[in-house]
């Protein structure tokens, strides 16, 4: 009885491998760098402090999604490796370093595209004034006195505190996606906070 084989691909299916690979390795590390920008300090304050009505709708969603679009990539670089792998222990681990490559570029790529979205005119005043919006507003979630005083602020019922709250998704999603206009939604972002305080019965400063 014949030895069995290894898996035998041709060039043509290697290579199929090899954009698979490509792709998948450059998704995730996408996947896994805005992650990490949403959740860091400056970054996602808005997903990891958010009010209780808000993380019922969305912000909750997010980790889910991060962790299938993860989980999908691997699903892909896996056997991207495994398969030629088993076949040719040497294009194996030509994928293997191929992977590597893929993800050392997404992240750098990634890296300079953000430092360029950011260094851009008009980012940096606007992401300090969506901060001091952001501060504005976890004063009413973080402080006992004005949530009892204000408890409009933090009902996403009252449609003023509902728009207030997409507002924050917007501004949020613009300032970590390129080609969004940031400046703008952090304008909205403003005009909705006045409108939900007044709706709360918040003096003007």
């Amino acid at each position: 009885m014949p030895a069995t084989t290894g898996i035998q691909l041709t060039v043509w299916e290697i290579g199929l491998w090899a954009v698979l690979l490509t792709c998948a390795v450059a998704f995730t590390v996408n996947t896994v760098r805005k992650a990490v920008i949403h959740a860091a300090p400056d970054g996602g304050r808005l997903a990891l402090q958010a009010p209780l009505g808000q993380r019922d709708r969305e912000p909750v969603k997010e980790p889910d999604a991060t962790f299938w679009n993860i989980f999908a990539g691997f699903v892909v670089i896996v056997p991207a490796v495994v398969i030629p792998a088993l076949g040719s222990p040497a294009v194996g681990l030509l994928m293997l370093f191929l992977a590597m490559g893929a993800a050392a570029t997404a992240f750098a790529v990634g890296r300079k595209l953000e430092q360029k979205r950011q260094n851009r005119s008009g980012f940096t005043e606007a992401a300090a004034r969506h901060d001091a919006l952001l501060a504005r507003w976890q004063r009413y979630e973080l402080d006992p006195a004005k949530g009892i005083d204000f408890p409009g602020m933090s009902d996403v019922n009252v449609p003023q505190t509902a728009a207030l709250v997409r507002a924050l998704q917007e501004a949020q999603r613009c300032r970590l996606t390129a080609g969004t206009d940031y400046a703008r939604a952090v304008e909205r972002l403003d005009v909705a906070m006045a409108e939900a305080e007044a709706a709360a019965g918040v003096s003007a400063p």
